[in-house]
């Protein structure tokens, strides 16, 4: 089982994954394929997602089951602890903030 979730992709990549994985939700593919197949989509999303952003997830012989790669911008991002792939968010950037803060000299 595989599953991709992008967002802010353009619509020629919303419809090449169409054409190999089944979109249950806007923005949401899932599907079996091969590893082959697999890393040929992958491909193809590195390719066409421009300013977007992507996770795909899979599963295989690991501890947890599955693994997952994203690309594209996003506050969540993959971290290995002991072998093991968690997500680690970063912090908010609050431009409100840092400009109150050069308000009053600090």
């Amino acid at each position: 089982m595989m599953v991709i979730v992008v967002e802010n992709a353009p619509s020629r990549l919303r419809g090449r994954l169409a054409l190999w994985l089944l979109e249950v939700r806007a923005g949401v593919y899932v599907g079996k394929v091969s590893r082959r197949i697999r890393e040929m989509i992958w491909e193809n999303v590195e390719v066409g997602i421009n300013n977007g952003n992507a996770v795909m997830a899979w599963t295989t012989n690991t501890e947890s089951g599955f693994d997952f790669l994203t690309l594209g911008s996003n506050r969540r991002i993959p971290v290995e602890v002991d072998g093991i792939k968690l997500v680690s968010f970063l912090p908010e950037t609050d431009d409100s903030v840092s400009t109150k803060s050069k308000e009053n000299g600090s």
